[in-house]
This record gives structure tokens, C-alpha cells and sequence, in this order.
């Protein structure tokens, strides 16, 4: 069962093949309609669950569109019509989808959640978001890179800002892609222990520079993301945006790192706040071919989950 869960639990060789076919398949469709059928049709007779305990825009039009791209159907359901784990154990609800689909994504909050699934699942589950990590994220992130810049092995990339759960599926990455990573945010929002103490026992080249100048220094990739969610009340705000005002990433930021350094952010952001809106509008900006590529790389990873 090919299940994607994390960046880390899915092998160097298997994220190497989903990436450059996430790249073929991109090539493959250059001047066609977005809505035009691809011409290989792995996904034709196939129904995929599409399941949101957050809110999305991006996560949830890539995989719908990803899918009928690729000949398959998909059913979107929210957290309001599953109510995971309210009633019908997750376990349960995973043996009774697998009766239904072939294939099921899921975006949660708990980690668990995730996890549960897929043990009870006898179909693939993929991993959409939780709040520990983001993988499909970082393939779409690593694609981009490598399209603009080639090979990321060896390179040296720079996460501004808060230790969430999208950086930690960038120190995953680090370790199955071999490129340095540097964290460089507050003491108060350091990335997961956990996470990091696995890192560096598997040799990844990850350090923390507390000082963002002195961290961009020779950097091929600096990356941030918001410092607030929806979620957050108006003291968490104010308390985030002091913390990390330090972090912006701006025009002076960006010519401390290489020139021919790139600018990624997952969106949505705040502009003018963790980032300038002269970083993101400027020429070492990929965070619109970065958007795109959540769905040429997603098509990828569900195309490996299903053997296909």
C-alpha cells in the first residue's frame, strides 16, 4: 500500500520518480486548455476522496483538477459531512470509504487523524496538510526549484519566520533531497523537537541563525510563510508580529543572499508583512509557478500511490 504520509517516511528513489514525472506531465501539457484531458488516462474508472477538515483553495482545485486531468472522478466532502471521529470512530470511517474509492486525500488538523486513516484504510491516503506537516507542499516546492535552478542537492535553502508545520516538511526534505537547511526565526517558534532531533541523527545539514542577515549569507532559496492563521486571536497576532517583524523578507534581505537566489512562499500571504509585496511581484519570485505546481506534482503522487 503506497500511502503518503510524510516526506520522511516515503523513500529518496520514490520522491526522485514523483518529481520528475510531475515535471514530464507538466511539459506534456504546454498549450493545452487546463481543463483538456492528459493524454494518458491512469486515473480513468478511478474515484478519489477529497476531504477538508480545513479550509483550502489551492490544495483542494489541484487535487479536483489533477484528478479529471487524469481521467478520474473525485468527491469532495467537508468536515461538517464526515465529522471525523464524532460518532463513527476514523478507523471505522476508513474501512467504509475504502468500500467507495480507490483513492483518498485528506486535510486535517491532527496528525492522528491522518495516521488512523490510513492504518484502516485499504486504499491509499494521502497526507494534505496537518498541523505537524505539508508534504505535497515541498514536492511542489522542490519541483519548482529544480525547473528554475536545477538540482536542489546541495544547495542551500532558508526558511524566515516560524517553525511550522510547512517547514517541517522542508527539514523531511533536506534529508531525502540532501540540500542545507537553515531555520532562522525566534526562539519562541522553533521548529518541532521531535522533527529536528531526527534530522540532525540522520546527518541532515540544518542549523538555526537567530540573526536572518547572517543566515541569507550564499543562500539558493529563502523561504517564508505567514506569521498568523485565520484561527488566531488579536493578541496572538500582535504577540506573532513582534516576534518576528525581524524576519521580513524584503528587497535588502534578498540581495544579502546570491544573486541568483529564488523567493518561494506557499500562499496565501499577508503582503507587506512576512514578505514585501517588491519581493513577491519581483523576478526572483517563483510563488506563482510554485501555486501551479501543486498540481502537476500531486498528479504524481497520485499516480504513485496507485501504482500507476
Amino acid at each position: 500500500m503506497n500511502h503518503f504520509l510524510d516526506i520522511h517516511t516515503t523513500s529518496a528513489e520514490d520522491l526522485r520518480t514523483m518529481i520528475d514525472q510531475g515535471r514530464a506531465m507538466k511539459d506534456a501539457r504546454q498549450g493545452r486548455p487546463r481543463g483538456a484531458p492528459d493524454d494518458e488516462q491512469p486515473l480513468a474508472g478511478h474515484m478519489v476522496a477529497l476531504i477538508f477538515e480545513k479550509p483550502s483553495t489551492r490544495t483542494r482545485v489541484s487535487f479536483d483538477v489533477g484528478t479529471r486531468q487524469m481521467g478520474g472522478q473525485t468527491m469532495v466532502l467537508s468536515g461538517q459531512d464526515m465529522q471525523l471521529g464524532h460518532g463513527e470512530t476514523i478507523a471505522d470511517t476508513a474501512r467504509v470509504l475504502s468500500r467507495y474509492v480507490d483513492l483518498i486525500m485528506i486535510r486535517t488538523f491532527d496528525e492522528s487523524v491522518v495516521q488512523e486513516m490510513a492504518e484502516y484504510a485499504s486504499v491509499p491516503v494521502i497526507n494534505g496538510l496537518t498541523d505537524r506537516s505539508h508534504p505535497c507542499q515541498i514536492m511542489a516546492d522542490v519541483m519548482t526549484y529544480e525547473e528554475h535552478r536545477g538540482p536542489i542537492k546541495g544547495k542551500k535553502v532558508v526558511w524566515t519566520g516560524d517553525g511550522n508545520n510547512v517547514f517541517a516538511s522542508f527539514l523531511h526534505a533536506a534529508q531525502q533531497f540532501e540540500f542545507e537547511l537553515v531555520f532562522s526565526g525566534p526562539q519562541q517558534l522553533d521548529p518541532d523537537r521531535e522533527y529536528v532531533s531526527m534530522a540532525r541523527e540522520a546527518g541532515v545539514d540544518f542549523t538555526i541563525q537567530r540573526d536572518p542577515w547572517k543566515a541569507v549569507d550564499g543562500a539558493d532559496l529563502i523561504v517564508a510563510d505567514t506569521w498568523v492563521s485565520m484561527h488566531d486571536a488579536q493578541s496572538t497576532r500582535e504577540r506573532r508580529h513582534n516576534l518576528l517583524r525581524a524576519y521580513q523578507v524584503n528587497d535588502a534581505l534578498m540581495q544579502a543572499a546570491k544573486p541568483d537566489a529564488l523567493f518561494m512562499h506557499c500562499l496565501p500571504a499577508h503582503r507587506n508583512e512576512e514578505v514585501t509585496s517588491s519581493v513577491m511581484d519581483g523576478p526572483q519570485s517563483v510563488i506563482f509557478d510554485e501555486a501551479e505546481n501543486r498540481l502537476h506534482a500531486q498528479k504524481a503522487v497520485m499516480r504513485w500511490c496507485l501504482g500507476k
